[in-house]
């Protein structure tokens, strides 16, 4: 067999030498060495971009560089990163957890964000109230809940949660203290009114026992109270109206009569129907006392109930009730689910309340501690409700579920939280995958499972590190971040690590010296891990301009993951490969390098025959007369290990002095180039291997390379397949324009709760009874309030609302009434209070007398107000001067002073319009025997809001469409000069959702631009950018339209993930163009060239990270399956279908040029040029001897399976380039006897005279021993050596086809010889004299 004859490379100098074991070289040659590609442009042997290759140049010897000092420093580098990666890792403890809503899905900077903060900074963080709910439902469905049983059941829950207690800071907390209580009125000095008034104060409780009697045993209070003689008294036997006329008249009792009645208090809850008319403190006067009958419950509750001040507190039917039915008279019949709600106050407002409290004293009380105090209370509430119900006997056909804000944001919480066993789990699976498909049972020591573990615990490290460093810099995380990254940056990052150790372990069988692996594999693979890594860094830091905080959040994490993965994957990895190099070389066992392989693989030495004698091979010419051709001779040696595998056929060394034996080199080849000799093995020492061997020959023969090579490859080749597929791709991407049509928006709280709790199924039957939120309609400053156009706005603005159909109304269909209108009525009774008293004459112009009402008195104060502050009464207004006029407009000269007034005067009525006014208004309490007129007046108001309560929202697309009628109301008042905007929890949660789908395009696009900015600088290709970016935005479609398909609506998560699937098909879409790009051929030829050395990295990373995130499916949070598991795996599956299936046929098609294009548009780049012809020596000139090193001769190097060898012409001869590729059948067989190793020189048929190879031999070190001319043998030379016996024999028959190109001088390069020699050239070697090659094709057979 023929080698080429010289490993100097034929470029430059810049790279790593030419090996004999590369075949990648002439048909990947810019993947392998671009510097080669680019030499092999400027000598004409090529055409290509030379732009590319040599940016491509540039970038490789950056890499091998860096990799060569990798290996030669791999355990510091490994110490080193690894060091640095843990400390990066520290950062974690850092990380802050966000679950706040507004914080997460509130623009920056937005509308909606500048609503917030306005709110913020009027009232405060953490003002209002909270709620807590109570619902109950029918166990059947559809099931009445209007019973006395189902009634009192509820009584009992409320009961329960009236009476928890906690301790917290040393300090019992109770109901009554925490919550938010009905205001009465002071009494100026009189304390004993006021305490006694503080002790009947009940707490805020919105529920439909208000319509019954029973109601009040929810309102205490605990201790019961003394009253004018009136003992034991609480709201189950307080009749407010009888105490006061049974008292009598006095100055006190007037005042409070006149507060009653204006309040709506008069018998409170005596007159209620009881529910249990046999229960003893049933009053008298309850209606259906005498005769015990049970009310009519759905009579009752119709037209809604009231709690004991009727004209404030009325809870519509829709409020309290769901499933309601009624007949034709509008009775309702009966009802499917009831829902109360407890009132607890705001942590601001808890922390006001007790800060000068005694009860705080010796506690360092802050807004923190109340709000830890409101929510261990909660928590408390929610536990002590579901404990009491279960205790009862009459949960067997009602249900009872409690639910607190609290409740929510533990549900939050609980889910942004990533679940540290599901994660370690999916981190297990990958790694026995990877070790799995990265494990050689045949050969433990070239066995790679070691550094696919390695390589997938280093990713893991990584992305710790990263988020670390993310949360050191104030990133905050949430759930996208602890959910998704941690198994999709697995996911990429083990793609990047299969790549490297498939190219690793091709590299390691293909004989590149032991130094310059590393390097090289860094070379190889470092161009195409660069642009992927730098592309989705890039892109992500791109798509972080999306306002919406949680997908900014998610997009700069993944930014930052992605560099740290692509630091370690480059620097990290290919020192942790450099001592697994060190291994292999030291013959230790993979995944156990602490033992040596065992005796089973161990070296072995022949002997060989004495070949002392023969003589070298000379390449020269021998003049024949006979016409036969003459016939190169070399003497080769086989050898193969003790397993049977990597046979290796080898020239004879040229040198006498050779030794006896030689050890063998264990190697195992790569899965896609095994032969049939990689299962032979010693009968006696592989015993235990015969059953294995069968199926490791399978595994590696069948692997994916292989299937890639010879089945997938040539199978979409076939144009009919090629038709199929496309046509199978454009009904894809069909099908995903209708999904996302079909698509919608969205999130329920329900899939964020994990089924079969009592969370889910209070939400579940909350959305779908009730659909019930709370929102605020906020007027702004810069706005007159008391002007007379200013009130007329703000009342056409209130009834804007009207056309709102999803807003609760009263049964005339009336808006509640807002605090413009409750301020006007309270001034309108008392202006009648007032005229009523000047008609009787209590009241004058210098001033009342003590008949005179408490209200007339009142009226009397406010009409002679001016509101100027130079002059601020004017009594000349006691004779025409209205609080309100005729066309219902409040005195705007006086209203700020009428505000001061109503506020602290009507205090039920202000609580009732839930105006919340800022500034405050000042405190003025009205006392008649206060003869005073003062009265301060109040800032202009910057803030105040109008309270609606909203129903039937169960699904997102009603919630969206509300808010748009909302914002529509509040843009056309902005414009009509009333600065105002909708305030609650909707906005806050769903209004994300109305531009969610203009930034997700935004940062799709974004993220494509960015990419193909990226693939066309890199590769210099703007076409190859077109077709990877045309395929991921199709694999963005695809997998959008597949959620629209299975009903997964759209939301931040998906929305980030969308994001993410540009990434993942970067990657699939990008090895397999590189490998289009860089290799040699015909379109179908690159794409199987492609498709044979990325397939299996491709496959593996898909399949690794399905494997990870299969663990998603077994969560409880059916959000986690639905949106995590679901979307991911469909991610990766598209995302794989595409760059495996897609792109390979539009390359293969459409596909660019590639980077390298032989000439005469040949499969692969010819072998290195012949130098030019030697000029003739002049007489007596010496022939120039070959340099010697001090060693002396060396040892010819094993020969390379694609070998040539360039022979040398003399002054009369062509130049000959041999090309050989060799095949070889081994055949094994047991002999009792002694057999015979034989050795055979094997002839390689040429035409030609002495050839180039001399020369170019001499020109290299390692074979400056060839020099000497070696003279040809026309027959083989074979010599046997006797072996011991019972030995195993293989017998091994190699068949050589030879490609001789012959490569004649030009004309006039020989003009000077004499011309009957150049006639007789002519007429011996028929070979154009023009200098055109002229090809031979020969073959030999050798046998040994």
């Amino acid at each position: 067999m023929v080698s080429r004859a010289s490993n100097q490379p034929d470029h430059h100098g810049g790279g790593t030498p030419l090996t004999r074991h590369d075949p990648d070289l002439l048909i990947r040659t810019s993947w392998v060495d671009a510097s080669y590609a680019c030499i092999q442009i400027q000598r004409g042997r090529a055409t290509g971009n030379i732009r590319a290759l040599r940016c491509r140049v540039c970038m490789q010897q950056y890499l091998l560089r860096v990799g060569r000092f990798i290996q030669i420093h791999c355990g510091k580098v490994v110490f080193l990163g690894l060091l640095l990666l843990s400390l990066c890792c520290v950062g974690l403890k850092t990380m802050t957890l966000e679950t706040k809503i507004e914080d997460l899905w509130v623009e920056d900077g937005g509308r909606l964000s500048r609503e917030l903060a306005y709110v913020v900074s009027q009232l405060g963080e953490g003002s209002g109230t909270t709620s807590e709910l109570v619902l109950q439902l029918p166990k059947v469905s559809a099931a009445n809940v209007l019973t006395v049983q189902s009634l009192l059941l509820h009584l009992d829950a409320l009961k329960v949660a009236s009476k928890v207690e906690i301790y917290m800071f040393d300090k019992p907390w109770t109901f009554k203290e925490i919550c938010s209580m009905a205001s009465f009125p002071s009494f100026g000095e009189d304390a004993w009114y006021s305490n006694i008034l503080y002790k009947l104060q009940p707490c805020m409780i919105i529920t439909v026992l208000d319509c019954f009697w029973e109601g009040s045993k929810l309102l205490g209070p605990e201790e019961p109270v003394t009253f004018l003689g009136y003992d034991q008294i609480k709201w189950t036997n307080l009749n407010p109206k009888m105490i006061v006329e049974h008292i009598g008249e006095s100055h006190e009792m007037r005042n409070i009569e006149e507060m009653l009645n204006r309040s709506g208090i008069s018998s409170a809850y005596q007159e209620k129907p009881c529910l249990n008319p046999y229960d003893p403190d049933c009053p008298e006067t309850a209606p259906n006392y005498e005769s015990k009958q049970s009310p009519d419950v759905g009579a009752v509750v119709t037209d809604g109930c009231s709690g004991f001040a009727t004209k404030f507190m009325h809870w519509e039917e829709n409020l309290i009730l769901g499933g309601i039915h009624k007949n034709r008279s509008g009775s309702i019949t009966r009802a499917e689910a009831l829902l109360s709600m407890v009132q607890l106050m705001g942590e601001l407002d808890l922390y006001e309340f007790y800060k000068d409290h005694h009860k705080v004293q010796g506690i360092d009380w802050n807004q923190n501690a109340s709000r830890q105090v409101l929510e261990v209370w909660q928590r408390t509430f929610t536990q002590e409700v579901e404990k009491a119900v279960l205790a009862q006997n009459k949960t067997q056909d009602y249900s009872v579920y409690s639910f607190s804000s609290t409740s929510l944001v533990d549900i939050l919480e609980h889910f942004s939280q990533s679940s540290i066993l599901r994660v370690v789990l999916g981190y297990i699976f990958m790694l026995i995958y990877t070790s799995l498909m990265l494990m050689k049972l045949n050969d433990t020591v070239q066995s790679h499972a070691a550094v696919g573990v390695a390589g997938v615990l280093l990713v893991a490290l990584s992305v710790a590190a990263g988020l670390g460093i993310c949360s050191v810099v104030g990133i905050k995380f949430n759930a996208s971040s602890t959910q998704i990254i941690p198994f999709l940056a697995m996911g990429l990052g083990v793609n990047d690590v299969f790549l490297i150790a498939h190219t690793y372990s091709q590299l390691s069988e293909s004989g590149i010296a032991f130094r310059e692996q590393t390097g090289e594999c860094l070379k190889r693979i470092g161009v195409t891990i660069l642009l992927t890594s730098f592309g989705n860094s890039s892109a992500f830091f791109v798509a972080s301009i999306i306002p919406i905080p949680a997908m900014r959040t998610f997009c700069l994490q993944c930014a930052v993951v992605t560099l740290f993965h692509m630091a370690s994957i480059l620097l990290v990895y290919p020192a942790i490969m450099s001592l697994d190099l060190k291994r292999q070389r030291e013959q230790r066992i993979d995944l156990f390098c602490c033992f040596k392989r065992f005796a089973l693989t161990s070296d072995v030495s022949l002997p060989l025959p004495d070949i002392s004698s023969s003589r070298p091979v000379r390449y020269g010419r021998r003049h024949r007369t006979d016409g036969r051709r003459s016939h190169v001779m070399h003497q080769t040696v086989a050898f193969t290990d003790l397993d049977g595998s990597r046979p290796t056929t080898t020239l004879a060394a040229a040198d006498t002095s050779r030794p006896s034996a030689r050890s063998i080199d264990v190697r195992s080849p790569p899965h896609s180039t095994a032969s049939s000799s990689q299962c032979l093995a010693s009968a006696e020492s592989n015993s235990w291997c015969k059953c294995l061997t069968p199926c490791c020959h399978r595994a590696i023969r069948w692997s994916l390379s292989h299937f890639a090579k010879n089945v997938y490859g040539p199978c979409l080749q076939q144009t009919p397949v090629k038709i199929l597929v496309i046509c199978l791709f454009l009904v894809c991407l069909v099908a995903g324009i209708v999904g996302i049509a079909r698509i919608k928006d969205g999130l329920d709280l329900t899939d964020i709760v994990p089924r079969f709790t009592k969370e889910y199924k209070f939400l579940e039957g909350q959305s779908k009874y009730f659909g019930f939120y709370h929102f605020f309609a906020v007027t702004q400053s810069n706005f007159d309030y008391s002007s007379t156009n200013g009130q007329m706005l703000l009342h056409s603005y209130h009834q804007a609302f009207q056309q709102v159909d999803k807003i609760i109304k009263s049964d005339s269909g009336n808006l509640p009434d807002f605090w413009l209108q409750v301020f006007r009525s309270w001034l309108l009774e008392i202006q009648k209070a007032f005229d009523d008293d000047v008609a009787s004459g209590y009241i004058v112009q210098s001033g009342s007398s003590k008949n005179a009402t408490s209200s007339g008195r009142l009226g009397y104060k406010l009409i002679i107000q001016t509101g100027d502050n130079n002059n601020p009464r004017n009594t000349k207004r006691f004779t025409d001067g209205r609080l309100v006029d005729s066309t219902g407009i409040i005195y705007p000269p006086a209203f700020y002073v009428y505000l001061t007034a109503w506020t602290s005067n009507d205090p039920l009525g202000y609580e009732k319009s839930q105006a919340v006014f800022r500034p405050k208004p000042h405190e003025w309490i009205h006392d008649n025997s206060d003869p005073s007129d003062k009265i301060q007046r109040s800032r202009a108001l910057t803030f105040a809001q109008l309270a609606f309560y909203l129903h039937n929202l169960g699904d997102t697309q009603s919630i969206i469409t509300t808010i748009k009628e909302i914002r529509n109301i509040c843009d056309t008042f902005s414009d009509r000069g009333l600065p105002n905007f909708p305030n609650g929890i909707i906005f806050t949660y769903w209004e994300q959702y109305i531009n969610l789908r203009f930034f997700l395009m935004l940062a799709l696009i974004a993220v494509l631009a960015v990419d193909f900015v990226v693939v066309t600088i890199v590769l210099v290709n703007p076409w190859s950018a077109v077709i990877v970016v045309v395929v991921m935005a199709m694999v963005v479609v695809e997998l959008f339209g597949f959620m629209g398909l299975f009903s997964i609506k759209l939301n931040a998560i998906p929305a980030v993930i969308l994001i993410v699937a540009v990434g993942v098909s970067l990657q699939f879409s990008i090895y397999v163009t590189m490998g289009f790009l860089t290799s040699t051929g015909t379109r179908n030829q690159r794409m199987v060239l492609a498709l044979d050395y990325f397939f299996a990295p491709i496959f593996h990373g898909a399949v690794s990270t399905l494997v990870g995130v299969v663990m998603l499916c077994e969560s409880e949070f059916q959000f986690i399956f639905k949106y995590f598991f679901v979307v991911l795996s469909a991610m990766v599956i598209v995302g794989m279908g595409n760059g495996l299936v897609l792109i390979p046929v539009v390359l293969s098609v459409i596909g660019p040029n590639a980077e390298v294009i032989p000439a005469n548009d040949a499969d692969q780049l010819p072998p290195p040029s012949p130098k030019p012809p030697s000029r003739p020596r002049a007489d007596g000139e010496r022939r120039p001897r070959c340099p010697m090193g001090k060693r002396g001769l060396q040892r010819m190097q094993p020969v390379d399976p694609m070998s040539t060898i360039t022979e040398e012409s003399s002054q009369y001869s062509s130049a000959i380039s041999v090309d050989i590729v060799p095949e070889v059948v081994i055949k094994t067989s047991k002999r009792g006897r002694s057999p015979t190793v034989t050795f055979t020189t094997a002839s390689s048929s040429v035409s030609g005279i002495e050839t180039q190879d001399d020369k170019d031999i001499c020109s290299s070190e390692s074979h400056c021993c060839s020099c000497s001319r070696m003279r040809s043998h026309s027959h083989p030379v074979t010599e046997s050596t006797m072996l011991p016996s019972n030995q195993q024999v293989t017998r091994i028959v190699a068949t050589t086809r030879v490609k001789v190109e012959v490569h004649t001088p030009g004309p006039g390069v020989v003009s000077y010889l004499p011309e009957y020699k150049s006639k007789k050239r002519k007429r011996q070697d028929p070979v154009n004299a023009s200098g055109i090659t002229s090809p031979s094709q020969s073959s030999s057979s050798s046998e040994l």
